[in-house]
């Protein structure tokens, strides 16, 4: 998994773009949700730098042989904790939590992977998760990444 430099816009928008993964599959709905929020401008990037980290996340995912979906999205993997430690600074967790609770909820569903990556990110950073409860399903590899 590469690395991008702490508390950086990338850093960040990694972040989200996992709690659009997170339940297998990236929704149009949630697309949307994040696109009226203006997520782009709130992390200090432009569509197509967040664009590019959706795909450098599922290159990540594809070409390193021990990673997989699975293993990115457990909450206590070693890749998580490196993942959720690049962003230190209190107000910019605050914001990509808020941003990771709307692309969650967006699809009215929450599923088990979207529930376990925020509260995840809620213990990490001691911030609310703001989750409903989980309904219990396998978290496929996305499409997007296929």
């Amino acid at each position: 998994m590469r690395t991008y430099k702490r508390n950086s816009p990338h850093a960040a928008a990694r972040i989200v773009a996992i709690s659009l993964l997170a339940d297998g599959h990236l929704g149009s709905e949630e697309i949307a949700a994040l696109e009226r929020l203006q997520l782009s401008q709130r992390l200090g990037m432009s569509a197509d730098e967040f664009e590019k980290v959706i795909h450098e996340l599922c290159e990540d995912l594809m070409t390193t042989p021990h990673l997989n979906w699975g293993d990115t999205c457990r909450p206590n993997s070693e890749i998580m904790r490196h993942v959720i430690g690049e962003l230190a600074d209190a107000r910019l967790r605050s914001e990509v939590m808020s941003l990771c609770q709307t692309a969650v909820h967006a699809d009215n569903h929450v599923s088990a992977g979207e529930s376990a990556f925020l509260l995840a990110l809620s213990h990490a950073w001691q911030l609310p998760a703001g989750i409903a409860p989980a309904h219990s399903r396998q978290v496929a590899v996305p499409a997007t990444c296929r």
